[in-house]
C-alpha cells in the first residue's frame, strides 16, 4: 500500500475561492452574471437552432461553457453552501448563502428559455436532428427534453412557479422542521442522570442498548410528534395539495410521473421493482423475528426496530479507517485508491464534528469543473469506517464521470445514486468480516441485513406509503391526522410484520420522516443496493469485470439507466434481476441465522 499524507482533515475550499473577501465574491458573481447575460444575448431572440444541427451545436456548445465554469451561482455558490454546512450558527454565512441562492434563481430564470424552447422543436426535426453525428454528444440531453417537453409551461409560468415555490412548499416543510428539530424534553441519558436534550439527541437515545434510556427517549419523541401534530396535519396536507396543482398544471398522469421522468426511469421499471420489493416482505418478517430474539424480547416495540445487537467496540480512529479503506479500493482497482488519495490528501474531507457542523454524512458536487468534497462526522466508530467507504464511492463516482462526460450530462440520476457508493461500503464490510471474531461478527452481519433491510425493504413500504397518501388525498381533498396515521401504520406494518409492535404513539412517525416531502425518490435507495449487488456478484465471480463497473460509474446521465445497464448485460425490465438481488439479502441473513444458532444466541 502506498504511503498516505493524512494531514488535512478540514475542507481547503481555497480550491474555490481563496478568501471570503467581499470583493472576490463580488468578482465572481459578476463573472456568472456577465456568462450568463452573453449567453441570453446571443441566443435569446433566436431560432436558427431549433431547426439547423450545427447552430444548434453551437447553441449547446455555449450553454455547456456555462454549465461547466459558472452554472447559476459560481464558485461562490457552492462556497457558501459548503461553509454553511460547517457553520450552521453563523448568521453572517447564511446571509452570504441566501444573496448567492437569490442570484441562482434569477440567472436561472433568465436562462430557462433555452431549454424551453428547445423542448418546442417540431417533432419530425427533433428525429432529424437527434440523428445527426454533430449533435451525438448531446442526444440523450436532447431527448430528455424532447420527453419532458408535453410537461413544460411556458416560460413566464416557469418562473412564476420558480419564485413562489419557497412560499407554496419550502416555507412549509422548514416550518415544521424547525419546530420539531428545536423541541426539548428531559430524557434519561446514557449515564443514567436525567438532562433536557433536543429533538435529534432523544431520536438518538431510542436505539440505545439500555431499554429504559431508549423507552423514556420514545416516550419523549411521542410527545414532541403529539405537540406539533395539529400543524404536521396542515404542512402535509399543503405538500399534497402542492404536488396535486403541479401535477394537474403539466398534465402528469400520476403522482409519481414526475419523478420517473426526472429520473430518466420508466414508470414500468419502478413499478416492478417495488411489486418485486413488496412480495418479498416475508425477509424483514424473519429478520425482525431474529432481532428480538436476540434481544431477548418477545416483540419489537416499534421504536427498538433499530437497537444494535452486540459489541462491536474497537475503536477506528481515522487514520487507521483511511488505511483499510485505502487498502480493499487498491484491491479492486488502483484508480479508486488514486481518488480516495487526492480526497484526503488535499482537503476534500472535513473529518471531524465540531460545534455548529451538521450531522451526518455527504459528498457534494456542484459543476463538472469544481472540486468535489466530503463530509464527515468521524467518532472512531465501526460505522465511520463504512461511512468513509459510503462517500468516497459517490466521489470516486464523480471522478470518473469528469474524465469521460461533458458538464451537460454530469451527474447521476436517483435510480442509481447509490450504486457506486453501497458498492465500496460492502467491499469494506467483508474486509472487516475477516478480521472479526464469531461475536463480533454476529453483530456486524446483523448491521449489515438491517441496513439492507431498512436501504431496500422499509423504504419500498414508504414508497407504498407515499402513493397511498396522494391517491387518497385526491379522493378526499384532506387527510385527517388519524386518517394519514392509519394508511402509515398499515404500511409499516406490512413490511415489519408480527415481530414488530405497532406501539401507541407510533402513527405520528410519519411527522418527521422528511423522505414523504421530497416525493417518490426512496424507490432509489432500493434500486441503488439492488443493482450494486448485482455488480458485486459480478466482481466476485471475475475480477476482470471491475472494468464494466468503471464503465457504468462513468456514464452519467449520457443514457437512460436502462440502457445503460444493458450494455453490461444487465436487464433491470426483468423480474428476475430485482429478485436476485432480493436473494442476496436472503443469503446475508441466512448466514446471520446460521452463526446465530452456532452461536446458541437463538
Amino acid at each position: 500500500m502506498a504511503e498516505l499524507d493524512i494531514k488535512e482533515t478540514e475542507w481547503n475550499l481555497s480550491l474555490l475561492l481563496k478568501s471570503e473577501s467581499d470583493s472576490e465574491i463580488a468578482e465572481d458573481k459578476k463573472e456568472v452574471e456577465k456568462a450568463a447575460g452573453d449567453f441570453v444575448k446571443k441566443w435569446k431572440n433566436r431560432i436558427d437552432y431549433l431547426e439547423s444541427a450545427d447552430s444548434l451545436k453551437e447553441a449547446l456548445d455555449d450553454y455547456e461553457r456555462l454549465m461547466r465554469f459558472f452554472g447559476t451561482s459560481g464558485k461562490a455558490g457552492f462556497y457558501y453552501w459548503l461553509l454553511r454546512e460547517k457553520k450552521q450558527d453563523d448568521t453572517n454565512v447564511m446571509a452570504k448563502y441566501n444573496q448567492l441562492d437569490e442570484l441562482s434563481k434569477r440567472i436561472s430564470n433568465e436562462i430557462q428559455f433555452f431549454v424551453l424552447n428547445l423542448g418546442k422543436i417540431k417533432l419530425e426535426n427533433q428525429k432529424k436532428l437527434l440523428a445527426d453525428s454533430i449533435l451525438r454528444n448531446y442526444k440523450y440531453f436532447l431527448e430528455k427534453i424532447f420527453i419532458k417537453a408535453k410537461y413544460m409551461l411556458s416560460d413566464e409560468q416557469e418562473k412564476v412557479l420558480n419564485l413562489t415555490e419557497s412560499n407554496s412548499y419550502t416555507k412549509w416543510v422548514n416550518t415544521l422542521s424547525s419546530f420539531i428539530s428545536s423541541s426539548e424534553r428531559e430524557v434519561l441519558t446514557e449515564d443514567g442522570n436525567r438532562k433536557k436534550k433536543n429533538f435529534e439527541v432523544i431520536l438518538k437515545l431510542t436505539d440505545n442498548k439500555d431499554k429504559e434510556v431508549r423507552d423514556c427517549a420514545a416516550n419523549a419523541v411521542n410527545d414532541i410528534f403529539l405537540e406539533h401534530i395539529k400543524i404536521a396535519e396542515a404542512e402535509l396536507n399543503a405538500v399534497l395539495a402542492y404536488k396535486k396543482t403541479i401535477d394537474e398544471l403539466r398534465g402528469y398522469e400520476r403522482a409519481d410521473s414526475s419523478r420517473h421522468l426526472a429520473d430518466s426511469i420508466d414508470s414500468g421499471i419502478v413499478d416492478l421493482l417495488i411489486e418485486e420489493v413488496t412480495k418479498s416482505f416475508d425477509i424483514s418478517h424473519r429478520f425482525y423475528e431474529l432481532k428480538a430474539k436476540l434481544l431477548g424480547l418477545k416483540k419489537l416495540e416499534y421504536h427498538e426496530r433499530n437497537v444494535e445487537y452486540g459489541k462491536t467496540d474497537r475503536k477506528y480512529p481515522y487514520v487507521d479507517a483511511v488505511k483499510l479503506v485505502y487498502d480493499v479500493f487498491e484491491r479492486l482497482d488502483r484508480s479508486f485508491a488514486q481518488t480516495m488519495k487526492d480526497f484526503v490528501e488535499n482537503g476534500r474531507i472535513d473529518v471531524y464534528p465540531k460545534k455548529g457542523k451538521r450531522g451526518g454524512a455527504f459528498c457534494a458536487h456542484e459543476l463538472i469543473s469544481f472540486p468535489i468534497y466530503i463530509l464527515l462526522n468521524h467518532v472512531d466508530r465501526l460505522d465511520d469506517v463504512t461511512t468513509l467507504a459510503h462517500e468516497l464511492g459517490h466521489g470516486i463516482n464523480y471522478e470518473l464521470m469528469k474524465k469521460s462526460q461533458n458538464s451537460l450530462n454530469f451527474g447521476t440520476c436517483l435510480a442509481t445514486a447509490e450504486v457506486a457508493s453501497t458498492f465500496m461500503e460492502d467491499f469494506v464490510v467483508e474486509e472487516l468480516l475477516k478480521e472479526a471474531d464469531d461475536e463480533t461478527r454476529l453483530a456486524i452481519l446483523l448491521k449489515k441485513t438491517d441496513d439492507c433491510i431498512k436501504t431496500i425493504i422499509r423504504q419500498t413500504a414508504c414508497y407504498n406509503f407515499e402513493k397511498e397518501l396522494h391517491s387518497e388525498f385526491r379522493k378526499k381533498g384532506f387527510l385527517s391526522r388519524e386518517e394519514i396515521g392509519k394508511i402509515f401504520q398499515k404500511n409499516m406494518n406490512a413490511y415489519m410484520g408480527p415481530f414488530v409492535e405497532q406501539s401507541p404513539g407510533s402513527e405520528n412517525w410519519w411527522v418527521h420522516w422528511w423522505h414523504i416531502r421530497e416525493y417518490f425518490y426512496v424507490y432509489s435507495y432500493a434500486s441503488g443496493l439492488l443493482i450494486s449487488k448485482s455488480l458485486q456478484k459480478e466482481v466476485k465471480k471475475n475480477p476482470v469485470y471491475i472494468s464494466k463497473v468503471k464503465d457504468f460509474l462513468s456514464s452519467g446521465l449520457s443514457d437512460s439507466p436502462r440502457n445503460i445497464f444493458l450494455k453490461l448485460g444487465i436487464d433491470i425490465t426483468k423480474k428476475e434481476f430485482w429478485d436476485n438481488g432480493l436473494k442476496e439479502i436472503e443469503s446475508l441473513l441466512n448466514k446471520t441465522e446460521k452463526l446465530a444458532k452456532k452461536l446458541k444466541k437463538i
